[in-house]
């Protein structure tokens, strides 16, 4: 192909995308700012509405600027697909059925009354009705992309706050289709039922799902399994991109959001034997394509429109934001959401989000809204969006805060009684651990049990279950749980970092001390050893000897032999992590060491 046959913007726009991902973003993390952020400050400086609003006095400036959004904005939506499809894998058909309550109560409320107040504040600012419902709708939704990717990243989306936002969310994504059809119909202005239209389309909607529900249950499963037949992993890759993408465009054909139909994608392979195999898969494509995601948003603040009416526009990028986060925190009240909780949630989701871009601009093409105005909300969606990280930080100061006022309930404040000797102490009492102490209740061995979870302290203390409130990595803790007259410390936690510090405080004050402890897998395990633990317990190697054991006795085996070779092999196992450790562990081991005694 000869050069000037090539679309030289278009590779330039790539080049600086992927410039922003390797260099700009990395620097920036140095800083210690969100990637997010980082990302948004590069579209906002090298977008066409930046610097590359220059590119005409300055040539320079088309080399390291962004000439046409359009080149990164389609690639940029898949970043938002991929980041639903992983999502729809965490979860199960069955758990979000137990969210149905936040989803369709608190999610329709929401959606609902904030278009009415939006559309009518709209309204007094001389809009007329249908720009008014337009506005008000769009600015109603949130940014799903930037709130999950925030929540994601803190490890926070099993919280009261993460399940809040993501059901929340989740409706919201459903309420794009009636929302768009609504536009549509009011642009053609054929006088058709809306009604009738809305039902069409939410019947098309329904039909779309059902579809993508067959294919996944008759279909999914067997190709993966053919393709993982063949052991290539470029053809497993290709595999996972192609049901991805192909399912996205078969919701986005139906009217659909792309992101919902990845999603329930993913609800159906999240049940499945390549679950982890699939995440592993698409999480670098995820990562790039979310920050290209990020880097568009930021393309979209207008730095003109910030100086044509600077008073007016923060006015409204404020208000949007409080008439959005009082209500939600509100309404989240109502359905029993923590207040804390509740706070974080109106604050993450009160700015705008990325369907404002889609519905505003169909709305100005279909000339229900002035350029003008269309112009301004955009430019408030952009800068609220831009906002979400520092807002999300906000929260979480305020939720620390109110959550350090909140009185401790009594089952809490109890403590360990003092001059306890020869027990066990249990760290951790999830369902690993409920299991330990109830053998050592069994067997009559004395044992306290620690966990950092208030609600599962105060239940289990009313259940009658001598299970204390604390943080097992502070040395004070452990050490007013008896740690100096104890016989073993038991970690049943799997939090590896945490795992790492209790294990280095107890063989600094206990060198002689018994210490057993959960191990995700074999490596983990190798890590244990290193580190000074007694006895390491993988939880695959576990499964495989208790597979194997139930496989020979159920073939007609004699038990007894069955269990004493299941024993040796256990042991064989324990001996080969053991020698590895020893070879490779001992600096780990001091610098673990080392990292307790400057904190203790």
């Amino acid at each position: 192909m000869a050069a000037g046959q090539i679309n030289i913007d278009a590779y330039t726009d790539a080049l600086v995308v992927l410039g922003t991902a390797g260099i700009v973003v990395p620097l920036v993390q140095r800083w210690r700012v969100s990637p997010v952020l980082g990302y948004l400050a590069a579209g906002v400086v090298l977008g066409p509405l930046g610097l590359g609003s220059f590119k005409d006095d300055m040539y320079f400036l088309r080399w390291v600027t962004v000439i046409d959004a359009k080149n990164v904005a389609e690639i940029a939506e898949l970043g938002v697909v991929f980041l639903l499809f992983l999502i729809g894998l965490e979860l199960s058909f069955d758990r979000l059925m137990t969210m149905r309550r936040l989803v369709f109560g608190l999610g329709s409320l929401q959606v609902v009354l904030s278009a009415g107040i939006i559309g009518g504040v709209a309204a007094l600012f001389g809009n007329g009705a249908a720009a008014s419902a337009i506005i008000g709708a769009c600015l109603a939704l949130s940014s799903t992309a930037i709130v999950i990717e925030v929540l994601s990243s803190q490890r926070r989306l099993t919280t009261a706050t993460g399940r809040t936002c993501f059901s929340v969310l989740l409706f919201q994504d459903l309420a794009v289709i009636p929302i768009l059809l609504f536009i549509s119909i009011l642009g053609m202005r054929t006088g058709g039922s809306v009604v009738a239209g809305l039902a069409l389309a939410l019947a098309q909607a329904v039909a779309a799902i059902g579809i993508i529900i067959v294919i996944g249950r008759f279909l999914l499963r067997p190709l993966l399994r053919l393709v993982a037949s063949a052991q290539a992993s470029e053809l497993f890759v290709a595999a996972i991109l192609f049901i991805v993408v192909g399912i996205a465009v078969i919701a986005g054909v139906a009217g659909l959001s792309m992101a919902l139909g990845a999603f329930v994608a993913g609800l159906m392979l999240a049940e499945t034997e390549f679950r982890k195999a699939i995440e592993t898969t698409i999480e670098p494509f995820k990562g790039l394509l979310l920050g290209i995601f990020f880097f568009t948003v930021g393309m979209g603040v207008d730095v003109r429109e910030l100086a044509r009416e600077p008073l007016w526009l923060f006015a409204s990028v404020a208000g949007l934001v409080a008439i959005k986060a009082v209500l939600l925190t509100g309404l989240a009240r109502l359905f029993r959401v923590p207040l804390p909780a509740a706070i974080e949630s109106g604050l993450l989701l009160g700015p705008g989000g990325e369907f404002a871009f889609v519905a505003l601009g169909l709305a100005a093409t279909l000339g229900l809204l002035s350029a003008g105005v269309s112009s301004f909300m955009l430019a408030v969606t952009s800068l609220t969006m831009a906002l979400i990280p520092l807002l999300g930080m906000a929260a979480r100061r305020i939720a620390v805060m109110l959550e350090k006022r909140k009185p401790l309930e009594p089952e809490l404040a109890a403590v360990p009684p003092v001059g306890e000797t020869g027990h066990a102490i249990v760290v951790g009492h999830g369902r690993v651990g409920q299991i330990v102490c109830d053998m050592l209740e069994r067997h009559g061995r004395a044992f306290i049990a620690t966990d950092n979870d208030p609600a599962a302290v105060s239940a289990y203390r009313r259940r009658g279950r001598e299970v204390y409130y604390g943080d097992a990595t502070n040395p004070a803790f452990l050490k007013s749980c008896g740690l100096m007259g104890a016989v073993a410390v038991i970690v049943t936690i799997h939090t590896q970092a945490a795992i790492d510090e209790i294990v280095g405080i107890v063989r600094e004050l206990r060198p002689d001390m018994l210490i057993v402890s959960r191990a995700r897998d074999a490596t983990h395990a190798r890590h244990l050893y290193a580190i000074g633990v007694t006895d390491a317990v993988p939880e695959t190697i576990e499964a495989s000897l208790q597979l194997s054991e139930a496989a020979l006795v159920g073939l007609g085996l004699p038990a007894g032999p069955v269990i004493a070779s299941i024993h040796e092999k256990r042991d064989e196992f324990r001996h080969e992590l053991q020698e590895a450790a020893g070879l490779a562990g001992k600096t780990e081991t001091h610098s673990i060491r080392a990292k307790t005694l400057r904190r203790s």
